[in-house]
């Protein structure tokens, strides 16, 4: 298996609701509203949301309701950055649940959950190299 990733899907509660806030995050995507899935290129993956049960009954998964264990993170070139990610993602709906503050390993972040739950670390990290396309690479 190759080291990458390719796709994540979020499980959601109410697809129209959760396409609207990504839509209002600035994301674009080509999904109709009969369809039941829609897909979002991020970068090199493509983040595709879906519906909660399907999800979890396509992935042989007991839904628990709860946090998956998982959070998603979407690296900045500074710290004024996070700070503007975080309140454009309030404005489109999301909880802050962490403003943007110094780390212990010395970059800057905050997080906010989109209206499923989904946790996004918003981080300035500079010891890792922030490309044009907004692909991170390990070390500087």
């Amino acid at each position: 298996m190759h080291q990458r990733l390719s796709v994540i899907t979020l499980g959601v509660a109410d697809l129209a609701r959760a396409q609207r806030f990504y839509e209002g995050l600035g994301w674009t995507t080509t999904a109709r509203p009969v369809d039941d899935i829609a897909f979002f290129q991020a970068g090199g993956i493509v983040v595709a949301l879906w519906g909660r049960a399907q999800l979890a009954e396509d992935s042989a998964a007991t839904d628990g309701g709860g946090w998956g264990g998982i959070t998603l993170a979407h690296n900045v070139g500074s710290p004024a950055e996070v700070d503007g990610v975080l309140t454009e993602a309030e404005a489109a709906g999301a909880g802050v649940r962490r403003w943007g503050a110094d780390t212990s390993w010395g970059g800057y972040s905050g997080l906010f959950a989109d209206p499923d739950g989904h946790p996004w670390e918003v981080a300035h990290n500079p010891f890792w190299t922030l490309r044009a396309d907004g692909s991170v690479s390990l070390g500087s």
